[in-house]
């Protein structure tokens, strides 16, 4: 049987630190249930204010079992974990533990990218990494699933680090920002702005700074399987942008399923509670749990 992440003695001690080193503890807060489920709400991963996460643990999981973290979406300037706390709760009622995330958001005048959304992204992942020996789980063994903004950074971290990303989900997430067929289509004429600011450099058609295939997705990919979700009548994230990542990820021959949703907006978990129930919630649940060494691409 799993144990607490923290064992009752050693978690009031850490909790009382907790207590005094924090400026703002009232917001941190921790249930237990009957079988040794518990949820943490607003664990500091950092010094920042933004910097918190929600742990669920429930009862029942192996040790081998991946932990998933969810990233949400907001165009990378707003947004907070609340947005995927059903997710997170539909992952609890399936014996999956997961982290819900905060992270800090874009800001020019702050000097905040994507950047540092990323590393806001390596540090809760290190922080648990320190817990999950108390949790009966492995360190470095995660699933990483955002959506929309949130997508691109679960697609970017998740390529990058092939080491501790074991499988990506992406709702709605953009995927590129430097391509040929990005920059000669409408969407990139209203959504250039917003790239602009997550990428921290100017946006010129004309002579487009290396920074922004940096940011991309699209040119980051790795052996890391990908499901990803695309609605095409999404307005918010072209559907061209998860076409183009089914592509690459089909020539380079890395293990993917791709959902691609008729008469389907932005994020339609939010509007349509049957795509949601009968489409999203069935797929993710078989991407986690799916043996990737029975389904492995040819």
């Amino acid at each position: 049987m799993k144990k607490l992440i923290l064992d009752y003695r050693f978690f009031i001690l850490w909790a009382i630190a907790f207590v005094f080193s924090s400026c703002n503890t009232r917001k941190f807060k921790v249930w237990v249930g009957t079988n040794n489920e518990q949820k943490i709400y607003n664990l500091k991963y950092g010094e920042h204010k933004r910097q918190k996460m929600d742990v669920f643990l429930p009862s029942g999981y192996a040790e081998t079992s991946p932990v998933v973290l969810l990233i949400h979406g907001g165009a990378w300037t707003l947004g907070k974990k609340e947005h995927l706390i059903q997710i997170q709760k539909m992952l609890f009622k399936n014996n999956i533990p997961s982290i819900n995330m905060n992270y800090r958001l874009v800001s020019r005048a702050k000097k905040i990218t994507y950047r540092e959304q990323l590393e806001d992204i390596g540090s809760a992942i290190a922080k648990f990494n320190t817990l999950a020996q108390n949790a009966e789980l492995q360190p470095d063994n995660y699933i990483l699933l955002g959506e929309s903004a949130g997508g691109h950074l679960a697609l970017l971290y998740g390529y990058r680090n092939p080491g501790q990303v074991k499988k990506i989900i992406s709702l709605s997430g953009p995927t590129d920002f430097y391509s040929p067929d990005y920059l000669n289509s409408f969407y990139s004429r209203y959504s250039s702005p917003t790239i602009q600011k997550v990428v921290g450099e100017p946006f010129n058609r004309k002579s487009l700074s290396g920074e922004f295939k940096k940011a991309s997705p699209i040119a980051n990919i790795s052996d890391v399987p990908t499901l990803f979700f695309q609605g095409n009548r999404d307005f918010l994230v072209n559907q061209k942008q998860a076409l183009a990542l089914d592509s690459a990820l089909t020539a380079r021959q890395i293990r993917h399923k791709f959902i691609f949703m008729e008469n389907t907006g932005h994020a339609p978990r939010f509007f349509s509670s049957t795509k949601r129930d009968s489409i999203i919630y069935p797929n993710i649940l078989d991407w986690i749990q799916d043996d990737p060494e029975k389904t492995r691409m040819p």
